[in-house]
């Protein structure tokens, strides 16, 4: 796996999906070179731009909303030379009717508050056997997803991940929100 540090990226004042939990998460999608991935809530683009590198043959499609966030992943994929990424600049529920074909793997990061709906028509375009990976902050989020998977027979776990990093001279511990890693087969 390639691994990009998340100082390398460009940031701005845009989510992004940290070092750590991008490198598992991007794990559990079990890529192979010529994927076709979709991210949805793309933010920064670290995710993206990860999946692009392990799909070097393959394509990803990353869909963002916010102006802000869309010009960071912009600059970010001229950064890295991901050429296998096409941006859509649309909300997800709009951006799915543009989506044409299936999916070898899809990662969310961002739902809008639609998870429910975004798993529902999303999950359509997901190949049958194949992994939908998505990241949660909140358990309101957490559990309507993990309901809605049920709900459609998908063989779903979560894990809960905490990070903590060392800051300063003292070596004292900074924690990161925990992050709950959704792991969904179709």
């Amino acid at each position: 796996m390639i691994y990009i540090k998340d100082e390398e990226f460009i940031r701005g004042n845009c989510p992004m999906t940290k070092e750590e939990i991008r490198i598992l998460s991007v794990a559990k999608l079990k890529l192979k070179k010529h994927y076709r991935v979709l991210d949805i809530g793309a933010g920064t683009g670290s995710v993206a731009i990860q999946t692009a590198k392990e799909c070097a043959d393959g394509e990803v499609i990353a869909i963002e909303k916010e102006n802000e966030a869309l010009e960071t992943l912009q600059r970010n994929i001229e950064k890295f030379q991901c050429s296998n990424i096409k941006v859509i600049a649309l909300e997800a529920l709009e951006a799915e009717k543009n989506i044409e074909g299936d999916f070898d793997a899809i990662f969310v990061g961002g739902s809008g508050g639609n998870i429910e709906e975004i798993i529902k028509s999303y999950g359509n375009k997901l190949k049958y056997g194949a992994v939908m990976v998505l990241n949660f902050i909140t358990i309101d989020n957490l559990y309507k997803a993990m309901e809605t998977l049920k709900a459609l027979n998908y063989k779903a776990e979560c894990s809960q991940i905490s990070v903590s990093k060392t800051r300063g001279n003292s070596y004292m511990l900074m924690a990161n929100n925990p992050i709950f890693i959704v792991t969904a087969v179709k």
